[in-house]
């Protein structure tokens, strides 16, 4: 009777030594088979299931090692996605990686490299929260010429909002609290607007 207790015991220790880590595994990969994550999202996820915290740089260092975490990816892919589909601004952009936890050279190096047209197509993830889309690359005018700047993104996004210009004296408020809301600094708005609206009035 005592051998065949010792031997329940030690299996149930061997599972108990194992079983952390298979859990930890296992609650990563569910949270990042959801759509693409920053390692500070990750781990705010592991240390929400209160794992150990030597449990936690296991899982992060493997995910690290295997590309499936990658905050420089992520924050290209992100600055690409919310310019093309969204015409967000880099002030938005900035602040959205900083709350995810992105460091901030990361950000300076994917806002830089999307307006240089470094990425391209950087590709994107899964996404059934609808973080990131499927994305075209550079937004182009109607010449087709390559949108390089935030100026002239802005320009273009105010004349798909609205065509017709200013027709109202409230309508240049109207066209700058659009920019401001999609995270354009207030100079590079107000330049915007003014440019938008000698456009139309030209």
């Amino acid at each position: 009777m005592r051998a065949e207790g010792d031997s329940s015991d030690s299996g149930t220790d061997a599972r108990d030594e194992s079983t952390p880590s298979r859990r930890g595994f296992g609650i990563a990969y569910a949270f990042l088979n959801r759509r693409e994550r920053t390692e500070a999202e990750v781990r705010a996820r592991l240390e929400r299931a209160e794992l150990h915290a030597d449990e936690i740089e296991a899982v992060i260092s493997e995910l690290l090692e295997f590309g499936y975490l990658d905050d420089a990816r992520y924050a290209r892919v992100f600055t690409e996605d919310k310019r093309t589909l969204e015409a967000w601004g880099n002030e938005r952009i900035a602040r959205a990686l900083r709350e995810r936890g992105v460091e901030r050279e990361l950000i300076e190096a994917a806002l830089s490299e999307v307006a240089a047209g470094g990425a391209g197509s950087a590709g994107t993830f899964g996404d059934a929260e609808g973080e990131f889309g499927a994305g075209d690359g550079d937004e182009l005018d109607g010449g087709g010429a390559t949108l390089s700047s935030e100026l002239d993104r802005a320009v273009t996004l105010l004349g798909q909002r609205f065509p017709s210009g200013p027709v109202a004296p409230r309508d240049r408020e109207r066209a700058f609290g659009v920019l401001a809301r999609k995270g354009y600094e207030s100079e590079t708005a107000a330049d915007a607007v003014r440019e938008w609206a000698r456009r139309a009035l030209a």
